[in-house]
């Protein structure tokens, strides 16, 4: 006989019900919205959430070259990354990346939310950053939602 009135249910990968999402990164702050997003990739927002397994929703930002930064982040931040060889280490500002990639900004912000394990790794190509304001998700009928702080 089972004496549970109840059972307690979690996600897995089989039963996820993971939907698309857009998000417009303009005029947003930079780790705002990067928590948000990453807090929504994980799939905490969700009533199922199961912290082993991937339950989240799918991500697309757009507009990341107009996300903002406060203070003096923008000259005053730096991006540390290391070529492997004796004397390789390099230093970037964020206004240095952003004239090379803008989407690199709030994928490392995000990527450094989500867990650092090979759900993480998985979790994080659930993500898709733009720079413009178009995507090639359309097909998906994703979701905009507004994001509030």
């Amino acid at each position: 006989m089972d004496t549970l009135s109840y059972k307690t249910i979690s996600a897995n990968k089989a039963t996820a019900q993971k939907d698309w999402v857009v998000i417009d990164a303009e005029n947003q702050v930079l780790g705002r919205l990067a928590s948000q997003a990453a807090k929504i990739i994980r799939g905490k927002n969700k009533t199922n959430f199961t912290p082993n397994a991937d339950c989240g929703d799918n991500v697309i930002i757009i507009n990341a070259e107009k996300i903002k930064l406060t203070g003096s982040k923008l000259t005053d931040k730096v991006y540390v990354r290391h070529t492997g060889h004796p004397g390789g280490q390099r230093f970037r500002t964020p206004r240095e990346m952003m004239a090379k990639n803008p989407a690199f900004i709030l994928e490392h912000a995000i990527k450094g939310m989500l867990p650092k394990n090979r759900l993480g790794r998985r979790l994080f190509t659930n993500l898709y950053v733009y720079a413009g304001g178009q995507h090639p998700h359309a097909s998906q009928q994703p979701k905009e939602i507004k994001l509030e702080y």
